[in-house]
């Protein structure tokens, strides 16, 4: 589901060619670190000059490598909806091609050495990790695919968590091609499996912006809500992992790529504002011409961000191209729109003055030199000049979008951006041409800029995590608060013993998994190396590391007086077997609390060979000590204190508290 590896799409062609544009890359900057690295050592004359031949070579070689994959970054077309449409192209972002990985060797060494458990048991699901891995190479351009990548991101934080200590490499070398230059990363770390993931994430939500129908106003929102989702992933991948290898992952190059995809988001929202048909109407243009000001605004805003260092060297030129074309091809239409509005209407008896004075005000910083709104909207000489000197703008503006779609020969080949352009131009250019008179250069003043405003302000949408239900392969190993990668602990040791007279000679605390908390030291359990904060995972080879604290005492009580046999582990760091109040949780596991308490640490050197008249259970040792107080942690005696036999023996200690009780 959200994968479809066989679809031999426009899409799926050209993420091959990316592919192998990239492997061939790969070989070219090995030859050439080859070829520099002879240079530095050879000493002769003539070995050296065949070597700068050669390198020479190289270089070409790798340039036009490049300028490919660059041209693979502008194909456009294959992303766009199939629908015939009369709009700009938006861009789209490819996805980060990757190796494959062989997680089984690492992860089985791991979970025997680490987990003292056996590996074969988890084969399954291994195998299920490398699958979804492979799967989402190939994600399908729709919310599943969305969804597929999701769960492979949070699959890898319960992976990182399990197998990945911060002390020690794992030996998994990870490796994914940059997606703007083709040069490959490779790192032993899953941080870079974790950015690239996201990378794609907001990669494949550009994908389904382009691919949706711009002709109608949900195709619209789509495009919009599509375009502000993948600018939410990307400053995520921005400010969550800010020390990513990949140039097209570091924070300045990000940054562009979020301005990008938040220009075309409002790109797609004055698109939405046109889309009824405009109507020859004061208002409504006003308000359009304000809309197409901001799309404006934004991608000039985006072409300088585009052209600083260090992101101007790898940035697609025919990106840099696009964003000043429409640029100028926007602010183009807002001073189309000011002249219509100008020149077609009039201001007549009975009319709003005032709301068309205000309005007007509203559209310029400042009115021309000696022009007030209210004269200028009723004088119509006035009006006609100041609409003509619009519109000499605009056509200024639609010239220099059109030279610069000329001057990059990517853009020369979209032939629906050259339509577009060409048609606005003559548009702007007949009318003028209506209303042209000879005397214009010497009465026609600059017409005043255009201040951009928006009903809609676009903004990042926060990636929501949370929402994708994903459930943890590795959760046999045990409740994640305790069986992690940044724990260690002892190798279970099997504990044999029996209760006496219903006497188990301890209690438990927690919830998956329980531990052994009161302990009488002089108890079966105890003999037979029970300590207290011990875990208990299995009990008569049943697996317990998820049980409640009420299951796994039902499970204890249900042996009466047969021999039980229990497995538990120690945690090796003392710091850790008494947590701090807390509750944790983690996406897609149950939330696991655990209670402050106290141990008691019963001199080793007891003689437990000392014959006592009658075992004491050790929860009745601490009522005896405290019959006044209350059954809790504060009333235990202090730590290291060995406490005198007591002859008098209170009945079990299941008997005497409940399972609800916060002593457990």
């Amino acid at each position: 589901m959200g994968c479809n590896p066989l679809a031999q799409t426009g899409r799926s062609k050209l993420q091959n060619q990316r592919a192998a544009l990239n492997q061939q890359i790969l070989k070219a900057m090995r030859m050439r670190t080859g070829a520099e690295n002879l240079l530095k050592a050879a000493t002769n004359q003539k070995v050296r000059e065949q070597v700068r031949l050669e390198l020479s070579f190289l270089n070409s070689d790798l340039q036009m490598l490049k300028e490919e994959l660059e041209g693979l970054n502008i194909s456009v077309g294959v992303y766009q909806n199939t629908e015939e449409a009369f709009t700009i192209p938006l861009i789209p972002l490819g996805l980060k091609e990757t190796k494959d990985v062989d997680f089984s060797v690492a992860l089985k060494d791991f979970i025997l050495e680490h987990y003292s458990e056996d590996s074969y048991l988890y084969e399954d699901e291994i195998a299920d990790l490398m699958d979804l891995r492979q799967a989402c190479r190939t994600p399908s351009r729709n919310e599943a695919g969305v969804e597929l990548l999701m769960s492979y991101f949070m699959q890898l934080g319960f992976v990182e968590s399990r197998f990945f200590p911060p002390t020690r490499q794992m030996g998994i070398l990870f490796t994914w091609y940059d997606s703007l230059t083709g040069v490959p990363v490779s790192q032993q770390n899953l941080l870079l499996e974790k950015a690239s993931i996201l990378f794609n994430i907001g990669a494949l939500y550009t994908q389904i912006g382009t691919r949706c129908n711009r002709q109608t106003e949900a195709g619209l929102e789509s495009t919009v809500d599509a375009f502000q989702r993948a600018a939410g992933v990307l400053n995520y991948l921005k400010e969550t992992f800010t020390h990513t290898p990949s140039y097209d992952m570091s924070p300045a190059m990000l940054s562009v790529l979020v301005k990008m995809m938040l220009a075309q988001a409002q790109e797609s929202t004055f698109e939405k504002a046109c889309l009824p048909g405009l109507q020859n109407e004061f208002f409504l243009l006003v308000k359009v011409a304000q809309e197409a000001a901001k799309v404006g605004e934004v991608y000039r805003q985006l072409h300088t961000a585009m052209n600083q260092e260090p992101v101007k060297e790898n940035i697609p030129y025919s990106w840099a191209s696009l964003a000043c074309v429409k640029a100028h091809h926007y602010e183009a239409l807002a001073h189309y729109f000011t002249a219509t509005l100008l020149i077609d209407h009039q201001l007549k008896p009975g009319e709003d003055e005032d709301h068309q004075e205000k309005c007007l005000s509203q559209l310029y910083s400042h009115m021309p030199e000696g022009l007030t709104p209210l004269a200028t909207l009723k004088n119509v000489h006035q009006r006609q000049l100041l609409g003509k000197s619009h519109l000499c703008r605009a056509v200024t503006h639609h010239e220099e979008s059109m030279r610069e779609a000329s001057l990059c020969k990517k853009l020369r080949n979209i032939d629906v951006l050259q339509e577009v352009l060409s048609a606005a131009h003559k548009r702007s250019q007949l009318k003028y041409t209506q209303l042209r008179e000879d005397d214009d250069l010497l009465n026609l003043t600059d017409a005043p800029d255009i201040i951009s405003k928006t009903e809609r302000e676009v903004e990042i949408i926060v990636p929501q995590f949370s929402k994708v239900t994903v459930t943890d392969f590795f959760q046999k190993l045990g409740p994640l608060s305790v069986f992690s990668a940044n724990k260690r602990w002892t190798a279970p040791r099997s504990i044999h013993f029996t209760a006496e007279e219903g006497d188990l000679g301890f209690t438990l605390r927690g919830n998956s998994p329980v531990q052994v908390h009161f302990l009488d030291p002089y108890c079966s359990a105890a003999a037979a190396g029970t300590k207290e904060g011990d875990y208990i995972v299995s009990i008569q080879d049943v697996d317990c590391k998820w049980l409640t604290l009420s299951e796994v005492m039902k499970m204890l009580k249900s042996f009466g007086q047969d021999d039980i046999e229990m497995k538990v582990v120690s945690l090796l760091d003392a710091t850790s077997t008494m947590h701090s109040k807390c509750a944790t949780y983690s996406v897609g596991m149950q939330k696991t609390y655990s209670m402050i308490c106290l141990g008691i640490d019963v001199d080793d050197k007891t003689d437990k060979t000392k014959k006592v008249s009658k075992k004491l259970s050790f929860l009745s040792w601490g009522t005896n000590k405290n019959r006044q107080k209350s059954a809790s942690t504060l009333c235990l005696p202090s730590v290291g204190v060995t406490m005198p036999p007591v002859k008098k023996k209170l009945s079990s200690p299941f008997s005497l508290l409940n399972t609800d009780s916060s002593l457990y």
